[in-house]
């Protein structure tokens, strides 16, 4: 495959900007957490947390910044895909994490044991999807039958974090429930990209609000740390 373009476009070096700000905020508000968390548990997993999301995001975004400057060929769209199924196992990781956060944040608080074992088993689950060959995460058609199956234990994983943070509402003044909020935009904007941007690409323009969401929910345990 040869470079489609020489000539960057301004929307792409828009979010090759945007992409950029985002890694270097994670990163950024990781050492944080783990500067300032003087030994506490809760901040040590906000530091974790941040961490596994900025280094299984940059395996997707940093090909992408590149394609944006450079111009696409074949070493960077296998980049694209294996970024892809990295950082699909990383998201997957990142809420287990927000499970834990969950019962540090409110530890006098027991999650339902039905409730942790679905998050534990469906994202087990998409882990393992994910990592099957059959994905073929670098072709540009991918495999749609492993992406509904992938997705929708994923959609289970989310669901469940989410009656978490609602259970647990106003307690101890930490007005967790916009954690719910916020996974609940993260996932309405992510699911319909991963299922639909091959046939209508505009539709990736949604992986903005996603990633807001993402920094929102950073932003929360930063609100906490300081």
């Amino acid at each position: 495959m040869t470079k489609q373009s020489d000539t960057p476009r301004v929307p792409d070096l828009m979010e090759a900007v945007f992409d950029t700000c985002y890694l270097l905020f994670d990163l950024i508000a990781g050492i944080l957490f783990f500067a300032f968390s003087h030994g506490s548990p809760l901040f040590l997993l906000y530091g974790v947390l941040t961490w596994t999301l900025c280094f299984g995001d940059a395996f997707h975004l940093v090909p992408r910044v590149l394609r944006a400057v450079k111009g696409s060929n074949e070493k960077i769209e296998r980049q694209l895909g294996i970024g892809l199924q990295v950082s699909s196992i990383t998201m997957t990781i990142f809420y287990i994490l927000l499970l834990y956060i969950w019962k540090q944040t409110f530890y006098e608080m027991t999650a339902p044991v039905m409730l942790e074992i679905l998050i534990w088993v469906s994202a087990a689950v998409r882990i393992v999807v994910c990592m099957l060959p059959q994905n073929n995460w670098c072709g540009e058609e991918g495999n749609r039958k492993l992406s509904v199956i992938r997705n929708a234990v994923f959609a289970v994983t989310g669901i469940c974090v989410i009656v978490l943070y609602v259970m647990s509402g106003n307690t101890y003044g930490y007005h967790m429930t916009r954690m719910a909020a916020a996974i609940v935009i993260s996932f309405g904007c992510y699911l319909p990209v991963t299922l639909l941007s091959k046939k209508m690409p505009k539709i990736g323009m949604l992986m903005i609000p996603k990633t807001c969401a993402y920094i929102w929910m950073i932003v929360m345990g930063l609100q906490l740390l300081f």
